[in-house]
């Protein structure tokens, strides 16, 4: 799909992946609708922006919030008038043994992580099937193919919004419209706390700039490729897990002890 002359919304515009996916989407000549609850933020995100010569709207608004979704597609097709692509990047993560993780910080990684996302589909979908065209790319994780400890509810939900995305892929061949998955693996964000970071740092976990997962999105978006896992070898656990996960889990039983004090940690 050309990304130049499109209108791409975006969730979680000025988190770390966001940020670097609407700064190289601008450079690459999209018009673009920022979405994010920290109004401050993506203010300063869309002005840099501007000042590089992109067209950018900035919508200010809570997905985790009944209705919302809905709301902000309604109030950016009537401003920008279309949405070509749709870039489903907002997310939270939930860290620690998850006997000690509250019901509602469960609930609410679900509604960032899953619910708002297929809510933001099911309000943009109607435009894009009148159009008779349009691409929906679901951010995931390498977490959403491979359930790993200490992030269950965050890989619950990622395998979720796996799930709807090739449901929906399937659904819709023939329409014009298509959907993308993409599974990054460990991001150096603010995304991944503290205690995350150096947890990964001490398993040696490997590591991408939100730069090189931004590229990758967008080349995915480019070549209409149905999904992509990003990262070696983290893509080959990804099909073994699939077939064989037994082969899987003594290495992750492993990686759980070694992640027990910084689990410990984050639940004091």
């Amino acid at each position: 799909m050309n990304i130049s002359g499109s209108t791409v919304l975006i969730t979680g515009a000025s988190g770390g992946i966001g940020g670097a996916i609407a700064r190289e989407l601008a450079w690459r000549g999209a018009s673009l609708i920022l979405v994010n609850r920290d109004g401050d933020r993506l203010e300063r995100l869309a002005t840099e922006l501007r000042g590089s010569g992109g067209k950018v709207m900035a919508l200010t608004g809570d997905i985790a919030q009944p209705g919302m979704p809905a709301r902000l597609i309604e109030q950016a097709l009537e401003q920008a008038g279309t949405i070509d692509i749709l870039i489903n990047c907002a997310g939270v993560q939930n860290f620690g043994f998850f006997a000690q993780e509250r019901a509602a910080d469960t609930a609410m990684l679900f509604q960032v992580n899953t619910i708002a996302p297929i809510a933001l589909v099911n309000a943009v979908l109607p435009h894009m099937l009148a159009r008779g065209t349009g691409k929906i790319v679901n951010v995931g994780s390498i977490f959403g193919s491979i359930g790993f400890p200490c992030f269950a509810s965050y890989s619950a939900s990622k395998f979720a919004l796996r799930g709807f995305s090739e449901a929906l892929r399937r659904e819709l061949a023939g329409t014009g419209v298509g959907i993308t998955y993409v599974a990054p693996r460990f991001t150096k964000t603010a995304f991944n706390r503290n205690v995350v970071a150096r947890m990964a740092n001490a398993l040696k976990m490997n590591q991408d700039e939100p730069e090189s997962v931004a590229a990758s999105v967008i080349a995915t978006i480019e070549r209409d490729d149905r999904e992509r896992y990003l990262g070696w070898p983290e893509k080959l656990f990804v099909r073994i897990n699939s077939i064989l996960p037994r082969l899987v889990d003594p290495s992750l039983i492993k990686q759980a002890a070694l992640m027990r004090p910084f689990a410990t940690e984050s639940t004091r």
